[in-house]
Order: C-alpha cells, then structure tokens, then sequence
C-alpha cells in the first residue's frame, strides 16, 4: 500500500500524533487536520472517538477501503488508555496506512501507554508538541504568540497585564486576545487590558503580590480576599508571592547596569525590571529573607499543612508587607 510524505508541515500525513495534555492544543491540533482534510474533501468524514470507544477490530472497520474512496479523519483522545489488543492493531495499522485517512492520536505523553507511543513515533508520524503550560513565562510566550497569529501588536506590559488577569487557563488567555484583537484598533497596551479587564486583575495572585511586595497590607488583603471569592487556587497565590520577593531579591543583589543588562543578568525582560525598582523601595536584605520564609510557610500551610489556607494566606501577606516597609 502508498504511503504519503510525514512532513511536519502535512497536515494530511497519514498518522498525526498529538503529544501533551494541554487541552487547548491537542483540540486545536485535531482542528487544524480536519480543517485540512475538508479542505482537500469537503465531504470528508470525521469519526472522533474516546479510548473505550476503540475497540479491537473497530480501527479496522473504520479504515477500510471505502466505495467512494472519500476521505477520512479518524481521531482517537485518550490512546494512553487503549486496550493491549487495541494497541496490537495501532501498531499494525501504522505499519502500513491507508491511503485517503488521516488518523489522529491524542496521548498524554507520560509511562502510561509509552509501548504504543514509541511505536507511532518509530512508524514516522507528523508529531505536535502539546504541553501542558505550568510556568507564567510559558503562558507570557502563548499570549504574545497569539497576538502574532493574528497579525497584531501588543505591548510586553499588556502581554503581562493580560497574564497576570486572566490566570493559568489557556482557553480564557486565547479568548480574551480574540476578543482584544476585535474590539481594539492599533497596537494593544496596558491601559487596553486594565479597561477590559478590571475585576479579573483585581481577582489575580499577582495583583495581591504586587499589592503586599508595595507594602500596601490593605489593598493586598482587600485583593486576596476576593482573588479567593473568585476561585483563585491558594497555591497560586503563594507562587506569585514567591515570584515577587525573588525578583526584589534578585535585583537588590544585582550589579547596577541599565534594564536592558540586568535583563539579561537576572532573566527578566527590560519592563519588569522597572518595575522592580520601584517595588523594592523599603526592601532589606534582612526583610527578602523574612517575607520568603513566611511566604514558604504558607504554602505549606495551602498545601495540606495546616488547617486554615486563608489564614495562612493572610499572614503570608501581612508579612511580606511588613517586610517591604521595613527599610523606610
């Protein structure tokens, strides 16, 4: 049987493997097949099953030659749940394709189900990355990624501003650059987002960091409390806080040198380095050290160790406060 060209760049490669658990991305994977798929063939047939679904003898009859020869996207979620006898008909039909389909394997990526992942991978399929976003760095990238996509220009704050407001979920940061890229003319700043998004800034983890690293005890317990009415995770919380004392710490060790320098030296871009500066007014070498073992305190506190996440959070708060007025 013919077997086609498994550039990454071929949508329609015979097999597509999405690697990941980043929901948005392994969906917009399988989109961007079937949208190729009904492109080449407007009458292509989508079959879009789970792993229970996928019995043994079920990838058979779905990839079987077809009367009309039209084509098809067989798409399978889950293949690191698949059956062993499942699994034995994947590999065999890797092994030689059929011709018109495209088959889509959604895997998580990690031990469980590595026998058929490996496989997939010998056998030459088009791969998509789909990690899964864990650090705000990751998310900044994904923003500032999405506004290129669409052919527009955001500034490095309201990329930030946008993070640090609507949080860790990828679905609601892509829906938010939509709805900015539709509604907003000419390149989109801070003011932009700050307007849009108000009563999700105020909610965010870093709102309350950069409220308790000012020294602004109140606003900062103002903030935590309805971050946490809003849903925010306690853990969250205490990594911004973490977040924000480190990066004082970093730059109050730090050699002078313009923005740009100590950018680089320290691994922050030039904007926030400004920003800083001016958080860390009051800051003793002394003070970083008091407010990071409070700040490990409570997140011990939110993560099982005590009883109270709230209360372990508003003292947390109090005493990065504390500390960042301590030098005035």
């Amino acid at each position: 049987m013919a077997t086609r060209r498994n550039s990454t760049d071929d949508l329609l490669a015979p097999i597509t493997l999405a690697v990941g658990q980043e929901d948005l991305l392994l969906d917009r994977a399988v989109q961007q097949v079937v949208a190729a798929a009904r492109a080449s063939d407007a009458d292509t047939d989508v079959r879009d099953l789970s792993s229970d679904q996928l019995q043994p003898g079920t990838l058979a009859e779905l990839t079987s030659p077809s009367l009309f020869a039209e084509r098809k996207v067989v798409i399978v979620r889950n293949a690191h749940d698949l059956s062993a006898d499942t699994v034995k008909d994947v590999k065999a039909y890797a092994s030689a394709p059929a011709e018109e389909i495209t088959l889509v394997l959604l895997h998580a990526g990690g031990a469980k189900g590595k026998g058929l992942l490996d496989a997939i991978r010998k056998a030459g399929a088009r791969e998509v990355a789909c990690p899964k976003t864990t650090k705000p760095a990751e998310r900044l990238s994904f923003v500032r990624s999405e506004f290129r996509a669409l052919g527009r220009s955001a500034t490095p704050e309201a990329c930030q501003s946008l993070v640090d407001s609507i949080g860790s979920d990828l679905r609601e940061l892509a829906s938010a650059v939509s709805q900015l890229v539709a509604d907003v003319e000419g390149t989109i700043d801070e003011a932009v987002v700050g307007r849009y998004y108000t009563g999700r800034a105020e909610a965010s983890s870093f709102a309350v960091a950069d409220r308790a690293v000012e020294g602004r005890a109140a606003e900062a317990l103002e903030a935590l409390r309805w971050s946490l009415s809003t849903g925010v995770a306690p853990v969250l919380i205490t990594s911004a806080l973490a977040q924000g004392v480190r990066a004082i710490g970093k730059l109050s060790s730090a050699r002078g040198g313009r923005p740009a320098d100590l950018a680089r030296e320290l691994g922050m871009p030039p904007w926030k380095i400004d920003r800083v500066r001016q958080q860390m007014r009051g800051w003793t070498p002394d003070g970083v050290s008091d407010a990071l073992r409070a700040v490990a305190a409570a997140d011990a506190g939110v993560k099982g160790g005590g009883d109270d996440p709230e209360y372990a959070l508003e003292k947390a708060v109090v005493a990065v406060a504390r500390a960042a007025r301590a030098g005035r």
